[in-house]
């Protein structure tokens, strides 16, 4: 891992992640063979240089708190960048939780044979070095370093520059840690520059990255999408439904939708649509509860009827990733209705639907064509650390290589090994 430094002679980008490049290269073929133990060992340490430079972390964080606060950051935004010492606690949880886990590396995903002796099989390698592109959340930097290291991989970081103290921090604890356990310092990289040039750079880096992630904004991503030379693995918008049926047990719906809306407003995986069965009978209920909790509901006619404090929703609307302490609800026709508005709005990562009719429920997880789909259980569960993977890079919403929460194994490709014993093609 390399220091950051100031930049005050004019950048030549292309040349400085040329030079980033090429070393985390060199070192992506030493991680690619290194044992699992020695990869642990390397995030166990920087788990506890995260926890004994945590004064340092959460002093650099709040220079990027002062600073978003006055620059105008919302609310949401806001939230994503805090640090305090039980949030850095998790991130460092999450490290050793990632260390923990089995190494996707050299697994045998299947074997088979021919007719002609030839023994083929399948395992997993490294996808080599991946360059994160992410705003706002410091714990990216040591969830993608924690993740990259296990998986095998080396990796090139670039941080918004709201969070630029903050990742600085988080990645002089994690250099620590990789120089006590001696693996290679260039297996993590921070760029150490805010300058825009250097993601243009990064995003042209054919044939010294291998993929490209990105985490923030739609402005963000399309950016990525749109200039990237290498694969890139990405979603746009999180705009999650929760589908209350006409058979959803009252209470239940009522939770489900709260927690899925408020439980943190600012996270991907936060339900922005709520959608309601004419034969549901407490729909009110529903809307009080969220009033309540202090969201502010935007409805369609049938929903305003419900309520004084609603606001008439637009077309825009039901296409919004608010990331805020808003929601909209519309009134549908059953489960065909639901299905019919998920189709034209939803961005593919999470939605749900909460009923007891479990024949209901097979035609919803069955026909919603997003990375996740749920019965009875809030959208705020759409996070790899809640599926069991430990940190993960992203929610994915695409149809390649990786879908919904990419973790370790959605960092590995696979090579073909044959073994024969003196087999010639005729």
């Amino acid at each position: 891992m390399n220091a950051d430094h100031p930049n005050p002679m004019p950048l030549d980008a292309d040349a400085l992640i040329a030079e980033m490049g090429a070393r985390a290269r060199a070192s992506a073929k030493r991680l690619a063979v290194t044992s699992t133990e020695e990869k642990a060992a390397a995030l166990r340490a920087a788990a506890r240089q995260l926890r004994t430079r945590s004064a340092d972390i959460l002093a650099a964080n709040g220079r990027d708190m002062t600073a978003g606060e006055s620059g105008g950051l919302t609310p949401a935004m806001l939230d994503r960048l805090r640090l305090d010492e039980a949030r850095l606690g998790a991130i460092a949880d999450a490290v050793e939780a990632v260390a923990a886990l089995p190494d996707p590396v050299g697994a045998e995903i299947d074997r088979s044979g021919r007719p002609n002796g030839l023994a083929l099989s399948r395992v997993r390698v490294p996808l080599g070095v991946i360059g994160i592109i992410y705003e706002s959340r410091p714990n990216v930097t040591a969830d993608a370093a924690a993740l990259g290291i296990m998986s095998g991989n080396a990796v090139i970081l670039r941080g918004g520059s709201e969070a630029v103290h903050s990742n600085r921090a988080i990645h002089a604890a994690l250099a620590a840690g990789m120089a006590e356990s001696g693996l290679p310092a260039d297996a993590v990289q921070l760029v150490p520059t805010q300058d825009r040039a250097a993601v243009g750079a990064l995003l042209r880096a054919q044939g010294l990255v291998d993929i490209i992630i990105p985490r923030g904004g739609k402005g963000l991503v399309a950016r990525v999408q749109d200039e990237a030379r290498v694969p890139v693995l990405a979603h746009l918008d999180g705009i999650c439904h929760t589908y209350i049926d006409g058979a959803a047990e009252p209470d239940t719906a009522v939770e489900l939708a709260v927690n899925a809306k408020m439980r943190r407003t600012g996270i991907c995986g936060a339900t922005e649509t709520i959608l309601i069965d004419r034969a549901y009978p407490e729909p009110a209920a529903i809307i009080d509860a969220l009033i309540t909790a202090g969201c502010e509901v935007r409805g369609d006619a049938a929903i305003a009827a419900l309520s004084p404090h609603v606001s008439p929703a637009d077309a825009s609307d039901w296409d919004s990733e608010y990331l805020d302490a808003i929601v909209s609800i519309a009134m549908v026709n059953g489960v065909d209705g639901a299905l019919a508005h998920i189709d034209r709005h939803s961005s593919r990562h999470t939605d749900a639907i909460v009923t007891e009719d479990v024949t209901v429920a097979a035609r919803f997880l069955s026909e919603v064509d997003s990375a996740i789909v749920m019965h009875n259980a809030s959208t705020q569960f759409a996070d790899g650390g809640e599926f069991g993977l430990g940190a993960e890079i992203g929610i994915a919403t695409g149809r390649l290589h990786a879908r919904g929460p990419v973790a370790l194994e959605g960092l590995t490709t696979y090579k073909w090994l044959v073994r024969g014993s003196g087999q010639t093609r005729t």
